[in-house]
């Protein structure tokens, strides 16, 4: 990849904005906040409680949530895990016996995918909802699949492929009357929408911080009052994090976490109308081409992630890769050569799939850089064979 190649991946990975380096590094050294925040009886480990304390209620501020409902975890991957595992063996205990259905959807992370699969061989029943034209699972869908025995249901809030947005406040709604518990995976959305779980009837939700401009390996589960109970640890060894995951807090991975959704929280208005005034534009620039679909609802989504598919020309997707960061897939996927799984829920075949590239915007993403890459697609287009258009 060239050196001025443009970064348009945002949704796999973020750089972690200069700001938040500063209060990671401020953790770290002799002259830093190093201790450990469960030394209580020093002041290096008081300092670095206080710190891990701050961050949580950082990271509460920015999703309507109080700073004790918020558990650390090493990313979004373990927070997942967490509540579909944790939520299930719960269930197993109260019950007495193994089972209980789950419901989640056929185009949600691999971290929700592989866990519900794991705990189909554990004697659970998961029923992977279809979605609809538009990319998204809708409430009456969800409605149709619950039963009496149905313990969880996880649906993301937005897509990591197409960026569409689930309405989640009324399927909590729905959800929350049946009884189940609600999970909903919120690492593409912080930061990228407004969030109140003061008022969404959410009973779980995963953060990353590495999608918000925050380091990796660190994450959030959000635990509310009808999940306190209904939820056990996957991680033993000490207590922490009111019993639910144990370890030693890195924290000046959880300082640069909070200063990451501390940050969000003081531009995300203007920082989302940034994106959609870049989003249009990028749409406008690339209008004419021939077959161009965006694919997902048109309304119900964030500005940030657009899901290409070039139906009458052929996209060198190579030549396009040595100038321009994007996605050719998600990064869950990235590890295999199979079409993704969410455009093969939508009906995509594998070549449809292969001529379908993700684009994400993000905080450093500037309009020279829009007008750049609308040229560099272009120049990366060619007349696709004839049999292609044919069963387009």
């Amino acid at each position: 990849m060239s050196d001025n190649a443009l970064y348009f991946d945002y949704a796999a990975t973020t750089p972690v904005d200069e700001r938040v380096i500063q209060v990671i590094v401020s953790c770290l050294g002799q002259s830093g906040t190093f201790g450990n925040p469960a030394s209580s009886s020093h002041r290096f480990g008081q300092a670095a409680r206080q710190t891990v304390e701050l961050a949580r209620q950082q990271v509460a501020t920015l999703v309507g949530a109080s700073a004790g409902q918020i558990i650390w975890t090493s990313g979004a991957t373990e927070s997942n895990n967490l509540a579909l595992k944790g939520a299930a063996q719960a269930w197993c205990q109260r019950q007495g016996r193994a089972g209980g259905h789950i419901i989640t959807s056929q185009i949600e992370h691999k971290a929700i995918l592989d866990t519900a699969h794991y705990l189909q061989g554990q004697g659970f029943e998961v029923t992977y909802l279809v979605p609809d034209a538009d990319g998204l699972i809708t409430p009456e869908a969800v409605s149709a699949a619950l039963r009496e025995d149905t313990l969880l249901v996880s649906l993301m809030l937005v897509n990591n492929e197409l960026g569409t947005v689930n309405d989640i406040a009324e399927t909590g709604r729905r959800v929350r009357a049946h009884g189940a518990l609600l999970h909903v995976d919120a690492a593409q959305a912080a930061g990228k929408l407004a969030i109140d779980l003061s008022v969404l009837e959410v009973d779980l939700m995963s953060f990353s911080a590495h999608k918000i401009y925050g380091p990796k390996g660190i994450g959030a589960l959000y635990v509310g009052p009808r999940a306190e109970q209904r939820v056990l640890a996957q991680i033993h060894g000490g207590g922490h994090e009111q019993g639910l995951r144990s370890g030693t807090l890195a924290t000046h991975q959880i300082a640069g976490m909070g200063s990451a959704f501390a940050l969000a929280g003081e531009h995300l208005e203007q920082e989302i109308a940034d994106t959609w005034q870049l989003n249009r534009r990028l749409c406008e620039l690339l209008a004419d081409v021939p077959g161009l679909v965006i694919n997902g609802s048109r309304e119900q989504r964030i500005p940030h992630t657009l899901s290409l598919t070039f139906t009458h020309l052929d996209l060198d997707v190579a030549a396009l890769g040595q100038s321009l960061a994007f996605s050719s897939t998600s990064a869950c996927n990235s590890a295999s050569s199979a079409p993704s799984h969410v455009l093969s829920a939508l009906g995509y075949d594998a070549q449809r799939a292969a001529q379908t590239i993700r684009l994400s915007l993000g905080r450093f993403t500037q309009a020279a850089d829009i007008e750049r890459v609308a040229g560099l697609i272009r120049d990366a287009l060619r007349p696709a064979p004839f049999w292609a258009v044919a069963h387009a």
